[in-house]
């Protein structure tokens, strides 16, 4: 993270720097050509112009330097006119140095006030990379690769939420989605994933995994503060996977949250039949009802776990984005490749940005030469 921050500042240095051409360069242009033109039309009052576009792109210490050029060059004009001393000119310089010191000061200001938010910034993307743990790219035999995109300005995360985990003979998966955005979203995300990390390896079937679960929900969801007009509505989707490292088979349980997409080679895309029970937090008695779904996961097969914020992205008319119909375009791509496509994909579909945050997991199971050339 350091070396990046230095590279982007150094890169910065380098473009502020080639910019002051063009403060410089109007500086030369309006000295000069107040020079040749009669005594009485002054330009020089437009060398303001130059400091005040050098705040946009530089510090207070260029800013500054550029002000005292432009005060000089103001100053060469009077002595070329032989009215250096002259009480019109003196104004002039006065008021071009006052204003060239409020532009610094205005320059120190946001440079204070960029540096907080840049810190503020670091704390919340270390906060929120210590909640949502990067997915490993393997996991047994399985491939994966992971990939959020926050609705919220200047965020990395929300509401939904992923998480997986090694188990002694395969792997579990879970993704969810809180209902709601902001702070008290991402508190219940927290919660669910560390209720999960623990659960996962405590309970033997996916069902009393999701009973676990909405368990955990309930019992701490009265301590975030519901908005106004949201009483009683908070509640959280999610889809567990239990994904054996040995055989073809898939377990599946899910709270309310949408089937995942299977992709086969050949451009092949299936949706697992589900039985959904009730998303978590509901507070309605679910606990046995949550029902184990189990389906085919062959080799070379790549499953899509998703959040509603994918399959509910607009364009311009109101359409929402064909998820199963774009997918089939990349069966064959692998996990990184693939969710780069539908990344490229669905944000040029939204217009750039997304009404809601979307997260999705790209699962691949490798062959066991595969597996054994790079490791497990």
């Amino acid at each position: 993270m350091g070396r990046g921050r230095s590279f982007a500042d150094r890169r910065r240095w380098r473009s502020s720097h080639a910019l002051l051409a063009i403060p410089l360069a109007l500086i030369v242009v309006i000295t000069v050509v107040d020079m040749l033109l009669p005594q009485d039309i002054h330009l020089g009052p437009l060398l303001v112009i130059a400091p005040a576009i050098t705040a946009s792109f530089a510090g207070p210490r260029l800013t500054g330097m550029i002000g005292a050029l432009a005060v000089v060059a103001q100053a060469c004009i009077g002595w070329h006119f032989g009215e250096n001393f002259s009480r019109n000119v003196v104004v002039q310089v006065v008021a071009l140095a006052l204003l060239s010191c409020l532009i610094v000061f205005f320059c120190v200001v946001r440079e204070r006030r960029e540096g907080e938010l840049a810190q503020v910034r670091s704390v919340a993307e270390a906060a929120q990379h210590v909640l949502l743990w990067p997915i490993p790219d393997r996991i047994g035999p399985l491939r994966t690769a992971c990939l959020y995109l926050a609705a919220e300005d200047e965020a990395e995360i929300g509401g939904d939420l992923y998480a997986a985990t090694r188990t002694a003979d395969g792997a579990r998966v879970m993704i969810g989605d809180v209902r709601g955005k902001g702070l008290a979203a991402i508190g219940e995300a927290a919660l669910l994933l560390g209720a999960f990390r623990e659960a996962a390896h405590q309970h033997t079937s996916l069902p009393a995994l999701a009973d676990a679960l909405d368990q955990s929900v309930e019992r701490y969801q009265s301590e975030f503060s519901e908005p106004e007009g949201e009483v009683g509505e908070r509640f959280v989707t999610a889809l567990l996977l239990e994904i054996p490292d040995e055989g073809h088979i898939t377990r599946m349980t899910t709270c309310g949250h949408p089937a995942p997409l299977l992709l086969s080679p050949g451009h092949s895309v299936t949706v697992p039949s589900l039985h959904p029970a009730p998303p978590l937090g509901l507070g309605v008695p679910v606990r046995g009802d949550h029902t184990l779904d189990v389906f085919t996961f062959e080799v070379g097969d790549t499953l899509v776990l998703y959040t509603d914020g994918v399959i509910e992205a607009r364009d311009h008319a109101g359409v929402f984005y064909p998820f199963a119909e774009r997918a089939a375009q990349w069966t064959d791509c692998d996990p990184k490749t693939l969710l780069h496509h539908i990344r490229r994909d669905l944000l040029a579909h939204a217009g750039g940005r997304l009404g809601d945050d979307a997260a999705l997991i790209a699962i691949h199971r490798a062959p066991p030469h595969h597996m054994f050339r790079h490791g497990s």
